[in-house]
């Protein structure tokens, strides 16, 4: 797919700036604001109406990035890991809408944990974003849940517990669509992006993305440096729109296979690492234990399976929306509430 030029509208009228947000008040070089930088590409090349999208968040760093991208949308900051409650209302009442959910390794590794695997079960239609930099760096620079075990930071000191894998978390709970990105990855980033949010369920897309101001020292696993000196793609990923032919220019050789997602768009796979097949739960449980032992960042599409009915199809919510429903669809009338009290 050819990007349009950013000063050109798009399918929709609306050119790159549409669709921004406010100016960052984050560190400058945090990788939170690459992946709002994304967003805002994806958004625009995939001529999104902002209107159609709902932007949450919990508390944290990473939940305040959605004020970065997409000022037109949306949004709703809810409190400390309860973004999932709130997704679920919102899409119960509307499931036509698309969602973009912000969350960080401590608003959804520790106080946030059950709610989020809870999401999961319920497979709402969401992209359900993870912006994982192993610290608290809001309130300066305490271990997160996803800090691996015997990282040492100036102000925390060493941290002696194991990491929660959130991938592997999803992976556990359901999830049908699981993908880690890496922030210092623009262009796989943006391919992850467009799947996840073609997808009709849940997609979980865990992105490390480094704190500059607390872990981005190069031993760190959470670091740039670590991330591109160790970083291993399982596959070169291509998402293909609808409406266009699927063209893999820039592939490594090897293996292709093209996974139909829901809309009709594809994502074409090149195979990196040989053997590897993203529709086996239990080969990507085993590939991202191998990955904690051998300290590798693995990106690219872990898992992926479309069979799972979302929420919304399990509720038989219809083609209308709650939302939309007039009053009279809603409510009982007089004479059928009469009739039920009338029983007792």
């Amino acid at each position: 797919m050819t990007p349009p030029t950013p000063l050109v509208p798009n399918a929709v009228g609306l050119t790159k700036r549409d669709y921004g947000g406010r100016p960052s008040t984050l560190c400058k070089g945090c990788g939170h604001n690459a992946i709002a930088n994304q967003i805002v590409q994806v958004a625009y090349e995939l001529d999104v109406a902002p209107e159609s999208i709902i932007k949450l968040s919990g508390i944290g760093c990473s939940s305040k990035s959605p004020a970065y991208f997409l000022g037109r949308s949306h949004g709703f900051n809810a409190l400390h890991g309860r973004m999932p409650s709130i997704a679920t209302g919102a899409l119960t009442a509307n499931h036509h809408l698309r969602t973009i959910a912000v969350s960080g390794d401590g608003d959804s590794g520790s106080i946030g944990l059950g709610q989020f695997k809870h999401v999961v079960r319920r497979n709402l239609r969401m992209v359900y974003l993870i912006e994982n930099n192993g610290v608290y760096g809001l309130t300066k620079g305490q271990f997160s849940a996803t800090a691996e075990d015997g990282l040492e930071l100036k102000y925390a000191g060493t941290n002696p517990y194991p990491p929660v894998d959130l991938c592997s978390e999803a992976l556990i709970g359901g999830a049908g669509f699981v993908a880690r990105g890496f922030a210092g990855d623009a262009a796989q980033l943006r391919e992850l992006l467009k799947a996840a949010l073609a997808f009709d369920g849940t997609a979980v897309l865990d992105v490390v993305s480094p704190c500059v101001a607390f872990n981005n020292d190069d031993a760190s696993q959470k670091s740039y440096a670590y991330g591109r000196a160790n970083e291993v793609p399982l596959e070169d990923v291509g998402y293909v729109p609808p409406r266009e032919d699927i063209v893999l220019d820039d592939h490594e050789p090897g293996e292709t296979r093209v996974v139909e997602l829901h809309d009709g768009s594809r994502l074409a796979l090149s195979k990196i690492e040989e053997g590897y097949d993203p529709t086996d739960r239990i080969a990507a449980l085993t590939r991202l234990q191998e990955a904690e032992a051998r300290g590798e960042l693995v990106t690219g599409l872990i898992y992926y399976d479309a069979s799972r009915p979302s929420l919304a199809q399990e509720l038989r919510l219809g083609d209308t929306a709650l939302a939309d429903l007039p009053e009279e669809r809603l409510r009982p009338s007089p004479d059928a509430l009469n009739r039920v009290l009338d029983r007792y």
